[in-house]
């Protein structure tokens, strides 16, 4: 079986370890910042919580072993409890993607204060220790950009329908249970290597400069 998956079988607890938390702090995320805005109806249903059963969606989770990326259960939310409802709308969307911007933040500020307090890690700690937050980056910045694609039913899509006019909005929303089977399609076949991955790569990329950039007096 290890030939179907994108991770060598070694690494694979350190895989689940990355998903159990950057799945359920990316749900949590968008229900709690849906519920600082007057709603509940993810409260209700159990989901403003850190247990990771609440949140991690099977097929959703298994497409990340295969395919590099995927999605937990969506939170339900209910746009008749905000009071600026585009506004909270954006806000609640982005949550989720920000909060795997911030985990990828955390592996590598620990990466650099690894080695800035020991310099050259022992070879055993090291291999373990670098492998485990390189993980831990790479699946936290895939989802947050992944998430970030204007496709239904990410988080990019809901930000859209609420940057547009109400009446697009009503269109967008009126072909989104297509534009969901499309992009299903997509990633089930190797279109997802050619649609996905060069903007998932290249960004991320990007990103690690970034930080790079903003770590590297510690470094």
């Amino acid at each position: 079986m290890e030939h179907f998956l994108r991770y060598p079988l070694e690494v694979i607890p350190y895989v689940l370890m990355t998903l159990i938390a950057a799945l359920t702090v990316h749900e949590l995320a968008h229900a709690y910042v849906a519920y600082k805005f007057g709603d509940e109806t993810a409260k209700r249903q159990g989901r403003l919580t850190l247990n990771p059963l609440k949140h991690l969606d099977p097929f959703g989770t298994l497409l990340i072993f295969i395919m590099g990326f995927g999605w937990a259960r969506p939170v339900p939310v209910n746009r008749i409890y905000f009071k600026k409802p585009r506004l909270a709308g954006i806000l609640v969307s982005i949550a989720g993607p920000i909060s795997n911007l911030i985990l990828a933040f955390f592996g590598f500020l620990m990466i650099a204060i690894g080695i800035k307090l020991y310099g050259v890690l022992p070879l055993s700690f090291s291999n373990e220790f670098f492998t485990c937050f390189e993980i831990w980056i790479n699946l936290n910045l895939v989802l947050f950009l992944f998430n970030l694609m204007p496709f239904p039913p990410l988080d990019g899509f809901r930000v859209i329908q609420d940057l547009v006019s109400p009446n697009l909005r009503a269109q967008l929303t009126k072909y989104e249970a297509y534009g969901s089977l499309v992009f299903l399609i997509i990633v089930i076949t190797p279109l997802g290597n050619s649609v996905f991955w060069p903007f998932l790569n290249n960004g991320r990329d990007i990103i690690i400069g970034i930080f790079n950039t903003i770590l590297r007096p510690l470094m």
